[in-house]
């Protein structure tokens, strides 16, 4: 993981930018730095007056906690149900979530999606018939 850069280091960019009354560009170039970084770190300074990093990492909010109910009761209830129909569901209760995060949420609940023995597809069903002008290209007899 990327790491940020010293204190020292942001408090000389932005001392060249404020006293030497250098431009941003120059004193980035001067410390070889980029130029949107002393920005930033020049704004930082001016506006809560410390060109120190902000915090990084951490744990991300669990969006769909308050949901952990529903969302249980809801795949007892219909289990075939599919993932894009069960983020419709979500959405329209008013949770705004992409489907990676739903996903995730329900792998850890120690739910899945995979297909089961009654949904596999590698070939016709025993109801169907199988595509006559395939079938007649690629049989050999």
């Amino acid at each position: 993981m990327a790491r940020a850069y010293s204190l020292d280091l942001r408090e000389r960019v932005v001392e060249a930018v404020l006293s030497d009354r250098l431009s941003c560009a120059a004193a980035a170039e001067r410390y070889s730095v980029s130029a949107s970084s002393a920005i930033k770190w020049t704004r930082r300074k001016r506006e809560t007056g410390s060109a120190a990093a902000g915090p990084m990492g951490g744990k991300r909010p669990k969006l769909l906690e308050a949901e952990r109910h529903w969302l249980m009761g809801r795949m007892a209830e219909k289990p075939d149900l599919t993932l894009q129909a069960l983020l419709e569901e979500v959405r329209g209760r008013g949770v705004q979530v992409c489907l990676d995060t739903l996903w995730r949420f329900l792998k850890g609940l120690g739910l899945s999606f995979k297909k089961n023995h009654s949904r596999r597809r590698a070939g016709p069903s025993r109801h169907r018939k199988t595509a006559s002008l395939v079938a007649q290209i690629s049989d050999p007899h």
